[in-house]
This record gives structure tokens, sequence and C-alpha cells, in this order.
């Protein structure tokens, strides 16, 4: 055996070694600088957020088999990479609804949103503006969508639109959105009544919060989110007139179990614009949207929110673009945790994908910063992956790039 040759180091070798890191200085910055995953993002935020909002952000119906299964799918895929291509300059945007992203995802609608962080919508519009990616502004949002439209007036932004049992204050967000500026809507259709969310219920998960002695333990090393939200304006909703309803309430007081395809008429004669249906869940119903005058589908279980173990929106995905591809755009929405997940709905044929649970972790983890710490993680993983394929443009992406696989059943090949 060799034996090591050994000598007495010199300073000027440890040198580098001995250098301490300049530390800085703002809190934040600090603690998102620590953050190279979603995943990290949303340890941050647990820490950081009282139990009610964060598990309400991160919570779905029943057991939550349905998100699980939906994270599950990009965990099992396969991702097929191609081999000696010059991948030295990667383009990640991609043209949607007839304009430029610079990334191949926008920030989904999310209700509530104040409640994770007081910044709320604003953060996420201003994040999402500078990122040059679509906002979508929830119609249970907690900003209004003129004051929106205001703080981002270079977004692109995109309204997400309930058939509410009130027709009239439908059509009047709707002109609202429109006369602000909003570029598209997105119907969500898959809510004729709330989701048994047990976390909320759990929680006691009401507007304002309800202070209970089990609160005030929870809040007392989350002062920070307790002094925004108690420094800063009230949050409610223009429908929600006693602002005192549980979440589940507001939904169950204003959605209408007695929507058909044929209601959508109205919105569409209302609406001049790209108008996308939120919710699709077979192949039949992407179909029949798009019969009744829609200019495309997201396929979304509504994160797990609304029906537990309703299909897999990754796994549904080749099947509606084989369906209705050409005739629509298509999005994906749901279980998206990393760039490789948007690189593979992308390569199964989605147009875009839509991301609400991983920009609220950033939200919650660090205000705006954390928003677009979240966009950073996501866009620097979507181009390793692109060049680890083997691609340098979006729309080099293909079937070939992605085998579907299941940990519980066959998936059927694509």
């Amino acid at each position: 055996m060799a034996a090591l040759q050994r000598r007495i180091p010199r300073p000027r070798d440890l040198a580098p070694l001995l250098t301490l890191k300049p530390r800085e200085r703002d809190a934040t910055a600090r603690r998102l600088a620590r953050a190279h995953s979603i995943w990290d993002l949303r340890r941050i935020a647990k820490r950081r957020t009282p139990t009610g909002p964060f598990d309400y952000a991160e919570g779905a119906a029943d057991a939550e088999i349905g998100i699980r299964r939906s994270r599950e799918a990009f965990e099992d895929l396969e991702l097929r990479p191609g081999i000696l291509r010059d991948v030295s300059m990667t383009d990640t945007s991609t043209s949607v609804l007839g304009a430029n992203a610079a990334l191949p995802f926008g920030t989904a609608p999310t209700g509530f949103t104040r409640m994770m962080h007081s910044a709320g919508e604003l953060a996420v519009a201003a994040a999402a503006e500078r990122a040059g990616i679509p906002f979508s502004l929830s119609t249970l949002g907690t900003t209004s969508i003129e004051k929106v439209a205001a703080a981002a007036p270079t977004a692109r932004k995109w309204f997400q639109l309930y058939l509410w049992k009130d027709r009239d204050l439908s059509l009047q967000l709707v002109a609202n959105a429109k006369a602000a500026g909003y570029e598209a809507l997105l119907v969500t259709v898959d809510v004729p009544v709330a989701g048994n969310r047990l976390r909320d219920k759990r929680n006691g998960m009401t507007i304002p919060p309800q202070l209970t002695m089990k609160t005030f333990i929870d809040a007392s090393y989350r002062w920070q989110w307790w002094f925004d939200f108690l420094t800063t304006e009230p949050y409610s909703f223009a429908f929600d007139t006693s602002g005192q309803g549980s979440t589940s309430d507001v939904v169950r007081r204003l959605s209408d179990p007695t929507v058909t395809f044929e209601d959508l008429a109205w919105l569409r004669a209302a609406w001049d614009g790209p108008m996308l249906i939120k919710g699709i869940q077979t192949v039949r119903d992407a179909q029949r949207v798009i019969d009744h005058g829609a200019d495309g589908v997201v396929v979304s279980n509504h994160g797990g929110r609304q029906l537990d173990r309703a299909p897999v929106p990754l796994h549904l995905l080749p099947e509606v673009v084989d369906a209705v591809g050409e005739r629509g755009t298509i999005m994906l929405d749901t279980g998206i945790m990393r760039g490789a997940d948007i690189v593979a709905a992308l390569a199964l044929g989605a147009d875009f994908t839509l991301v609400g649970r991983a920009f609220l972790y950033g939200l919650m983890a660090g205000g705006e910063a954390g928003v677009s710490r979240a966009i950073e993680i996501l866009a620097s993983e979507i181009q390793g992956t692109m060049k680890l394929l083997g691609v340098t443009t979006v729309n080099e992406l293909n079937r070939d790039h992605v085998r579907l696989m299941s940990r519980r059943a066959v998936v059927p090949p694509t």
C-alpha cells in the first residue's frame, strides 16, 4: 500500500477554507437563501404560519388521498433523456392564449390568500409580473379585481369565476374583470358543493379567525403573522357581508348545484376573451365544454380539495390531449411541486400548467420575496431538466421524453 506523503499546511492553503461567508442582514433573505426546493419553502412556511391558515393552503378533502395520488403520479413517472445534444442555450418561454410567457406555468387562482400572508394577492401578482408569467385571481381572493390590476398593471392577469346562484353577481364580476384588463376567464365547474375539508373543520376556520386558547398558544412563536394580520386592512369579500362565514359556508351559500353545460352559453355571451373551463376530470366532459364554446380546458381535480380519490390529472392528460388537443388550449393543474413535474406535463401534451400550493408555500415563507423564490426554484429546475433531457425549447418536448408508471395500477401507454 502506498504511503501518504504528508506536509505541514501553509497559511495560504488554509486561508480560503477559513473565509466566512458575508452575513445577509435581511432575515427574510437569509431564510429564503436556504430554500433550494419547494419542499424547503414548505418547511419554512410551516414554522412561520399558524396552523389554521397553513392547513387551509395545504389541506385537501376527506382522507386527502386524491392529492397524494396526484403527487405520486409525478414521482412515479420516468423521464427519458436524449444525450449528445447541444443544450448550451435553453429557452423556457412559451406562447399561451395568444401571448408570450417567460415560463411554462402561471399562478393558479387561490382563495383567502391574504390569510396565508397579509401581502396576499398583491405580492403574488407583483412576483408574477416581474417573472413574466400569468397571474390568476380567484373569485374567493381577498383583494379586489381593481386593486390587483392597479398594483400589477403590466402583468398578464386571468380571472377565475365560480358559477354562483346569484347570476347577477357572476356577471358583475365578469364585467369588472373585463374593465380592469383581465385577458382570460377560468371558469371553475367542480364545486356544486364544498368539499369535505376536515382540516378546516378541525381548525374552526372562519373569517376572521376565532381566537381560542389554542389559537394564542399556536401564535406564540409566530408573532410576525399576527402583527401583520392585526396592523393591515381586514380582509373580507364583497359577497360575504357578515364576514363571519366559514370557508365551507361561503361556498355553500354561493355555489349552484343546478349548473349544466347549457349554462355556459350565457357566460360565453358575456365574455369575449379566452374562456377555459377548470375542473375537467373526464375526456367526455373536456369534449363537451369545447362543444359549448370554451376555448380550452384545465385538467384539474381542484388540488384534491373537492372529490377525494378523483382522477389523477397527470394520468388523464394524454387522453384529453388526444381527444381535444387540436380544438383548444389544454392546461394541467394539481400536484406540481418541482420543475420536472411541469416539464413532464408539457411532454405529455399540456400547453401550459398552473401552480398553486408551491407559490403559497413561498408566500407564507417570505411574502412577495418568497413567491419570487418559488418561481426562481421552479424556473431553475425546468431549465435543468430540459438540458438533461436534451431539449432546448419547450416545443421540443414530446411523449418520447416521458413514460407514465404507477405504483398502484398499470397506466395505459401514451
